[in-house]
């Protein structure tokens, strides 16, 4: 049986906890290291709730099978419970960086959705605890039963009714025509697959449930293995937003609104005209974070400048659902950066992302000042360890980020409070 991993990296101090853990501060070798011992702990995601913090991801074992975890803390991510368990059948979760286990606060409960290998194709699956963060109940399958082909890239949120709500890619559509199985259709670059385009991704699509309620198609035309991005304001809407397959093969960032607790949602808009052009998938998706003006913030990674084209961070803003402001850069010129995430507390608007520095990935934040620009990055994570597909949320106006960090075959979750 696999012991658990939970331990601080240390510079000069012992720890003052049974776990070692102790608070957490700005210093790149001060944080909490979640994992689980002999496995590849990789695809984390994270939420808040006041000073409730829950980070939950997969653990893959040497033979490849691979399971969810959740690890919560009480104390703003100052200390973290011990990871536990979440889905009941051992070794089926399937999950990757644009695929991750999705965790939400659904009022006292927690809720963690995924995404499970199945015979035939794959599942989306949620499952809720029974008592805060441990003991979680037989998950629930939320496409339709029998439900053809490959889903994923699923995203999770609750509202203040503790009500969730899932989205997910959904490939049903091709089902007909290839095998199903985990393959990540319309990745492959390969002249087998320059068929990929608008006609294609007519075939996936863009699919919503309820907490408690059926599947429904809300969008066709999705770019297939790219994160999707789900938030709900303080009145309840829902927003959703994805990469879609524009005429042209372009994939641009699109989004969504519900207004009436996912009963329908509004015709999908652009965020921004990049025309990014691309035969295949970029793996790469938006994030979202809604204020407490209501304003939805939207971050994405975009391929932009000439003549050395180079992917960049783009942030825009919606106030209506409708329109959006035009794109503002994140990121620095001239540097490749990729996944990014955002988090908000009422002014405050902080965008993280990883970029390759000196060989190996790095986790860097920027932060929106009083001008309305974002500052110079900072690099959070070390420069002599590889650190990957960053997660951020706010506890008690305190900016919480993890990230992967650490060989492939033995990574670890690392939390971190930044000042």
């Amino acid at each position: 049986m696999r012991t658990f991993l939970l331990m601080i990296l240390i510079a000069a101090a012992s720890a003052a906890s049974e776990y070692g853990i102790r608070e957490v501060g700005a210093a790149a070798d001060d944080a909490v290291r979640l994992g689980v011992t002999g496995a590849a702990n990789a695809s984390p995601s994270i939420a808040v709730s006041g000073d409730r913090v829950a980070i939950a991801w997969g653990a893959r074992g040497a033979s490849g099978a691979t399971d969810v975890y959740v690890a919560t803390s009480v104390d703003g991510a100052r200390t973290f419970s011990a990871p536990e368990r979440v889905n009941d059948t051992p070794g089926t979760a399937r999950l990757g960086g644009e695929l991750p286990p999705r965790v939400a606060f659904a009022g006292s409960h927690l809720v963690v959705a995924w995404t499970a290998r199945e015979e035939g194709g794959t599942s989306i699956l949620s499952a809720r605890s029974n008592n805060g963060a441990s003991r979680f109940a037989a998950p629930r399958v939320l496409q339709r039963g029998g439900a053809p082909g490959d889903r994923g890239w699923a995203a999770l949120a609750a509202d203040n009714h503790g009500a969730t709500h899932v989205i997910w890619l959904d490939h049903r559509g091709l089902a007909p025509d290839a095998p199903a199985g985990p393959s990540h259709h319309g990745h492959d670059r390969s002249a087998s697959a320059q068929h990929d385009g608008v006609a294609m991704a007519q075939k996936s699509a863009l699919y919503y449930a309820a907490g408690d309620g059926a599947e429904r198609e809300i969008a066709k035309g999705v770019c297939y293995c790219c994160k999707t991005a789900l938030a709900t304001g303080a009145d309840g809407a829902i927003f959703a937003a994805w990469r879609h397959v524009y005429p042209g093969n372009i994939r641009d960032i699109a989004f969504t609104t519900s207004r009436d607790g996912g009963r329908t949602f509004a015709s999908p808009v652009r965020v921004s005209v990049d025309e990014w052009q691309l035969e295949g998938c970029p793996d790469d998706g938006p994030a979202l974070a809604v204020d407490a003006r209501r304003t939805v913030h939207v971050v994405w990674p975009t391929v932009t400048g000439s003549p050395e084209p180079h992917k960049a961070i783009f942030h825009a803003t919606t106030s209506d659902g409708r329109t959006f402001t035009a794109r503002q850069r994140v990121s620095p010129v001239g540097r490749n950066t990729a996944h990014p995430q955002i988090a908000v507390a009422g002014s405050d608007v902080w965008v993280l992302w990883d970029e390759i520095v000196g060989g190996r990935r790095s986790v860097f934040m920027a932060a929106r000042e009083a001008n309305g620009a974002f500052g110079a990055p900072r690099m959070l994570s070390g420069e002599a360890v590889s650190a990957s597909y960053p997660v951020a949320g706010v506890a008690d106006g305190v900016l919480v980020a993890a990230w992967v960090e650490g060989a492939a075959s033995d990574s670890q979750i690392v939390v971190r409070r930044v000042r």
